[in-house]
């Protein structure tokens, strides 16, 4: 598997694929146009992104109990399982670092001085 990845071939494509991409980025091409906003569309408020943020969190928890269960019942592997949990674990503890964060601005803001 070395063998291929190192080949003398496959070396000399990637030289040509990193040149042509060079010679793209020196010739001035233009960068591609960013899409504008569609006027009349409303933009998802804080609270939207809140809320499916921590939908999506709640989506990771549940899919790693559900692989757990079927772990137990002999349907997974425990490799799956392991991860699961690690995937539910991480994005739980990132959640509650950012609430953390909002929770210490809120207190900042309000013990200001007016």
């Amino acid at each position: 598997m070395v063998d291929k990845v190192t080949s003398h071939a496959n070396i000399a494509a990637m030289l040509q694929t990193l040149k042509a991409a060079q010679a793209q980025a020196s010739a001035g091409a233009p960068e591609p146009a960013v899409p504008q906003a569609v006027p009349g569309a409303t933009r998802p408020s804080f609270t939207e992104y809140v809320r499916e943020a921590v939908s999506d969190v709640n989506a990771t928890q549940l899919q790693a109990r559900a692989t757990q269960a079927a772990y137990e019942r002999g349907e997974a592997p425990l490799t799956e399982v392991v991860l699961g949990m690690q995937k539910s674990s991480l994005a739980f503890e990132a959640t509650l670092q950012v609430r953390n964060k909002v929770m210490k601005a809120y207190e900042d803001i309000i013990n200001m001085p007016v």
